[in-house]
């Protein structure tokens, strides 16, 4: 299938934001100050070392931020590159608290940037990624 051929449907069963599946991380954002937002609390089963948060996990945590974003402002637009920056540990059983913003747009591209911080405003990981129109 070409990527313009890409139907883009939801039936709630997104992994990161997903209200109907069983193991997803049912992220819900809202937005806020200008940047889409949301809570989490990774638990045990979201951990690569004992008591630290899986560095996927937050990864896809910050693409659903990025890309939740792109969708509800209009674009249908899937992932086309991501970068992740780990600055500190992610403890399980601690909120984050990650935030996505489009930083700009060219031509199909849309540019986003997300942030995972700790509840005291630290950041414990940063993304870009550019988004792509289908």
């Amino acid at each position: 299938m070409a990527v313009k051929d890409l139907d883009l449907n939801d039936n709630g069963m997104c992994f990161g934001c997903g209200q109907r599946n069983p193991i997803g991380l049912k992220l819900d954002f809202e937005n806020q100050d200008g940047e889409y937002v949301a809570e989490f609390t990774p638990a045990a089963e979201h951990q690569g070392w004992m008591g630290i948060t899986h560095g996927g996990i937050l990864a896809t945590v910050a693409d659903e931020a990025m890309g939740r974003l792109a969708w509800v402002s209009g674009y249908r637009a899937v992932t086309a590159e991501m970068s992740m920056r780990y600055k500190r540990p992610a403890e399980t059983g601690m909120p984050l608290i990650v935030a996505g913003s489009i930083v700009s747009t060219e031509g199909r591209a849309i540019l986003c940037k997300a942030e995972i911080r700790k509840p005291d405003g630290t950041v414990v990981a940063e993304a870009t990624a550019t988004m792509i129109e289908v």
